[in-house]
């Protein structure tokens, strides 16, 4: 037990501050179980490091940060280690990539119902396991979803500001008051193209290769996360890797299901089950015609976020293609983004009409539409800057 709070200490010692997520201010921290659910590479491990150290002491040892990947628990598990944990006064349990250890929701439920004073908060895969919802685990345990950078987030980790998120009906109705708290302090617009690069993961604040480092994450996440939870055989590999492969370097942003299926070597079926897993691996984005929902063919698949396109150097990079996707990406946690009549027009919450274009470019929309207009600094009336919908979250 000694090793573990060595390490602790060490990683509290080691924990650099950068931004603070608002996940952190969202959550009910009173819950006995608290799972944080994220793809690879959105800061998982951090935002728990950076828990621990805003919140507990780590000479008292009341706080416990420990990762699976310790082969330690491969062996022993963790019922036996938390009730260790407790016997030393231990009060919060914080544990890494929880997925990874085999009959993890049944030793969480163990650990729940033999310490009762234990906190357990964990972190796991964004793409949740087959029978998930049906598990003990469900009912007890409060779930919440990490995200990568927002633009907001981006912007407050460059200059240091505390600029904060705006719902959407603000950005809508006030975005020429927002945007008097924010144009005195910093010019967003010259931070934009840097975070439509790389500025999605916060990774990009260590690592030299950002995009090495992110195709590294990719890999692992379908490698490791999809065929681990989804329990797809390791032959079956090759055909989800080539189906997002497929998908980037299409023109047409509409998939071919029979096509797609006949270049994997699989079934319709096979493939909107793999489209569904790519987009909970936060891959893709799946966008419907109002009204339609999986498992019926989306009207568009664009990439979950543009960093992706330029680590996989997408072929149709066109200004447009990428704003629609940097869009679609800071919209759909909290709203229902459908697909439009025509082309980068889209539906939000059933109701509000949202076109992405140029900012001179007229449009024919329907009555009462907003224009979310790229290489527009200040908007006016319905004409809104692109970049503030990154200040959604």
């Amino acid at each position: 037990m000694e090793s573990f709070f060595q390490t602790h200490a060490f990683w509290m010692d080691h924990t650099k501050s950068t931004v603070r997520r608002a996940l952190m201010d969202n959550i009910d921290w009173s819950y006995r179980l608290i799972g944080i659910r994220g793809p690879r590479g959105v800061g998982r491990t951090s935002f728990l490091l950076q828990y621990a150290k805003e919140n507990f002491d780590p000479n008292l040892h009341q706080c416990l940060f420990v990762s699976m990947n310790n082969f330690y628990f491969q062996g022993k598990g963790i019922v036996e280690f938390a009730g260790r944990f407790v016997a030393r006064g231990g009060k919060v349990l914080l544990i890494d990539q929880m997925f990874k250890l085999q009959g993890w929701k049944e030793q969480l439920m163990e650990c729940y119902h033999k310490y009762p004073y234990l906190r357990i908060i964990f972190t796991t895969t964004s793409v949740p396991d087959s029978d998930e919802e049906d598990t003990e685990l469900s009912a007890v345990c409060r779930f919440y979803h990490l995200h990568g950078f927002s633009f907001r987030e981006f912007i407050n980790q460059k200059t240091d500001n505390n600029f904060r998120a705006c719902s959407l009906s603000e950005i809508l109705k006030d975005h020429e008051l927002i945007m008097k708290s924010i144009l005195p302090k910093v010019r967003p617009w010259e931070f934009f193209q840097e975070y439509l690069h790389h500025g999605h993961y916060p990774f990009y604040i260590e690592n030299r290769n950002f995009t090495e480092s992110l195709l590294k994450a990719m890999n692992s996440m379908i490698e490791t996360d999809i065929l681990l939870s989804k329990q797809i055989e390791l032959k079956y590999l090759p055909r989800i890797k080539k189906l997002l492969y497929l998908l980037t370097v299409s023109e047409d942003s509409t998939p071919n299901v029979s096509k797609l299926a006949q270049e994997i070597g699989t079934s319709r079926a096979t493939v909107m089950n793999y489209l569904k897993y790519l987009e909970e691996g936060r891959f893709i984005n799946m966008i419907y015609r109002p009204g339609d929902s999986f498992p019926k063919k989306p009207a568009e698949v664009k990439l979950h976020n543009t960093n992706l396109m330029y680590a996989l150097y997408t072929p149709n990079m066109e200004e447009q293609t990428i704003y629609e996707t940097f869009f679609v990406n800071s919209l759909w946690r909290h709203h229902l983004v459908n697909k439009g009549r025509r082309d980068g027009q889209f539906v939000v919450n059933e109701d509000t009409h949202i076109c992405v274009c140029d900012k001179l470019k007229r449009v024919k929309a329907p009555e009462g539409s907003y224009y979310a207009r790229y290489n527009l600094e200040v908007g006016h009336g319905h004409d809104i800057p692109l970049w503030l919908f990154g200040f959604l979250y």
